[in-house]
C-alpha cells in the first residue's frame, strides 16, 4: 500500500438561502488536502456550481500553509471573492482549520 504523506480535512458551513449552492448542496463544503510535513495546503475542493469558481478556489489556497495566520487568507477571499457565500466559505475554512490544528497537536 502506498505510504500518504497528506492528511485531508473537510468542513461545512450552511450556505446562504436563494442562492444555487443551497439550492443544490445546502452546505458550503470544502475539503482540502495538506501536507503533514510542510503543513502546505496541495489540493482544495469546495461545493460550488461551476467548474470555474472551484479552479478559482482552488489557485487560491493551494501552497498556504494552513498552520498559518488563517487571517491573512481571509483578506484575500475578501478581497477577491463577492458573491452571497462568501461568509459561508470563511466559516467552512476556518472550522477546518481549526480541525486540523487540533488533529496536529495530538
Amino acid at each position: 500500500m502506498q505510504k500518504l504523506n497528506t492528511l485531508l480535512v473537510t468542513a461545512y458551513a450552511k450556505a446562504p438561502q436563494g442562492t444555487s449552492m443551497y439550492e443544490v448542496y445546502k452546505h458550503a463544503g470544502i475539503v482540502l488536502e495538506i501536507d503533514q510535513k510542510t503543513h502546505k495546503i496541495v489540493d482544495a475542493e469546495f461545493t460550488f456550481i461551476t467548474g470555474l469558481a472551484q479552479d478559482f478556489f482552488k489557485r487560491m489556497l493551494v501552497d498556504f500553509d494552513f498552520t498559518s495566520d488563517i487571517n491573512v487568507l481571509i483578506e484575500r477571499i475578501e478581497e477577491h471573492y463577492m458573491a452571497p457565500s462568501s461568509g459561508s466559505v470563511i466559516v467552512a475554512l476556518k472550522s477546518a482549520q481549526k480541525r486540523y490544528l487540533e488533529k496536529i497537536a495530538k
